[in-house]
């Protein structure tokens, strides 16, 4: 008997692993793999679930009209050019079915984050990984990649595993570059976090009314990432077509509330990227002192290089044999690095502990 066959393209995908979170025999873990928030969720936001878990009965709003609200007075922008989803990861893929499929090509640099890959090739695209300089992407490379097929650009800012960023005048740069039938998707996942003056999360390039859209995520700086909330904001026309698209009640009604809970607590983000700023910086010196390569990064989490690859899974055992679990990144073509979530100040602290003795053993 024969039996269903998928599109050759989706036997292609290599699922997505997520970062680690237990180690047996383990009692304490310290999860430094997935760059979730050093401090947890807001309270704010766990009091919001709380109230709205009491009307679980009914459907939540599908235009996720009071969040989209407070995203506009956060950010200063206009709520009807926002779409909510169930992560960013919902919106990136929702662009990527609309825009891309057989026949098409979507590009990316080499260590992009990788659903944009998993997406384009779900899709049908063809997805071209653009060589990288110095492990940050290469715009006069992207540019040149695109051809007559070309019909979607991906350019994580600042970028995950590597961290490293792009400022604003080469990211202009890429979008002039591009034909205008071909869409700018900037993933600024990490943007709260960027230090830079040189940065733009994308915002002055949707607003200049360029075929450019903009994803951002709660799972980050927002201490949301259990909920799998995220948001575009992009013109009218994108807007449009992710509103036809998008399932009708595509965020629940709980994370719609800790979104809104997030945003409105008090002194959050300021805590949290002050504490990210110094903790990167003290994590990162401290790597450098023994010996290691650590690459500059926007983001809330170090590349470290560890030279070989047996080297940085050496160093991987030794941290999980002590409870701390962070990322090897073989699956970004990335054999020889570790990545390292800046957790607190404790287990910043511990990482380096760790590390030393490791290389000192």
């Amino acid at each position: 008997m024969g039996f269903p066959q998928p599109r050759p393209t989706i036997l292609s995908i290599e699922p997505y692993v997520g970062g680690e979170s237990k180690i047996e025999g383990v009692n304490r873990i310290i999860k430094l793999s997935s760059n979730e928030g050093a401090f947890g969720v807001p309270p704010g936001a766990v009091a919001a679930m709380q109230r709205a878990a009491a009307e679980m009965h009914r459907y939540p709003d599908g235009h996720a009209n009071a969040l989209r609200a407070a995203i506009g007075r956060k950010f200063g922008l206009d709520p009807a050019k926002i779409v909510c989803g169930n992560g960013s990861d919902e919106l990136i893929q929702h662009l990527i079915l609309a825009y891309g499929g057989e026949g098409t090509e979507l590009v990316m640099s080499a260590h992009g984050f990788v659903m944009y890959d998993i997406s384009g090739r779900y899709a049908g695209c063809r997805v071209i990984k653009v060589p990288e300089r110095n492990l940050t992407a290469d715009i006069d490379a992207m540019i040149a990649a695109c051809g007559p097929r070309t019909k979607l650009v991906f350019l994580a800012n600042p970028n995950n595993p590597t961290g490293s960023m792009v400022p604003k005048a080469d990211v202009a740069r890429l979008r002039a570059g591009l034909r205008d039938d071909i869409l700018l998707v900037l993933d600024s996942a990490y943007a709260e976090y960027v230090q830079s003056p040189d940065y733009d999360a994308g915002v002055e390039l949707v607003d200049a009314g360029t075929n450019t859209i903009m994803t951002r995520t709660f799972s980050k700086v927002f201490g949301l990432g259990g909920a799998r909330l995220g948001w575009c904001y992009g013109n009218a026309d994108v807007i449009d077509v992710l509103n036809r698209v998008r399932g009708p009640f595509n965020v629940n009604a709980q994370a719609l509330a800790a979104g809104v809970g997030a945003l409105e607590e008090p002194g959050w983000v300021e805590k949290s990227v002050a504490h990210n700023a110094e903790w990167r910086g003290r994590l990162g010196e401290g790597l450098r002192a023994l010996g290691l390569t650590v690459y500059p990064s926007e983001g809330n989490f170090l590349l470290v290089d560890f030279t070989e690859a047996a080297r940085a899974k050496a160093a991987d055992a030794a941290l999980r044999a002590r409870g701390l679990i962070v990322r090897a990144v073989g699956s970004y073509n990335l054999p020889t690095c570790l990545r390292i979530t800046v957790g607190t100040a404790e287990e910043c602290t511990l990482v380096l502990e760790a590390v030393k003795a490791h290389l000192r053993a």
